[in-house]
């Protein structure tokens, strides 16, 4: 049995401002910046931090700024683990849109931002309970960067 090492944790909480997601995003640079991530991957981090960041803004928390939402960078030597999490009641999953590129939905004004997650990201999940929702994003490190920190 191998022992999962312990990552380094970054976390924040946020009132439930947009104008404050530039906040989150500054982190989650310098967090990928931190992994050595390039700026491809850098890129597809921040889109996808900030897309659960704006839900969790939006949509957990209706904008109302006196409610936190938090967010939490797990850095481990193989990935990067970023949970967002508000005290809104969450979605239905099942809903959603499964290809927004496709001709039915290109000028659909909402619904893009998990499909940006899932798109960016090696795993997205979300977990609803009494305490809120919660998205995780894992991005893994890249196996060339892997073989020169070894």
């Amino acid at each position: 049995m191998t022992d999962t090492p312990t990552p380094e944790v970054i976390r924040l909480s946020l009132p439930s401002r947009l104008e404050l997601l530039s906040v989150l995003d500054r982190v989650a640079l310098s967090v990928c910046e931190r992994m050595g991530f390039d700026e491809d991957t850098t890129s597809q981090v921040g889109m996808s931090v900030i897309e659960a960041g704006t839900n969790a803004v939006q949509h957990g928390h209706k904008r109302d700024a006196s409610l936190n939402f938090d967010a939490e960078f797990r850095l481990f030597p193989d990935r990067l683990e970023v949970q967002v999490h508000d005290g809104g009641k969450g979605f239905d999953a099942g809903r959603l849109v499964p290809d927004v590129t496709s001709p039915e939905h290109l000028f659909d004004m909402r619904g893009r931002g998990i499909f940006i997650m899932r798109t960016c990201c090696d795993s997205v999940d979300f977990r609803f309970d009494e305490a809120g929702t919660t998205c995780l994003l894992v991005k893994n490190r890249p196996a060339t960067r892997l073989a020169a920190d070894a």
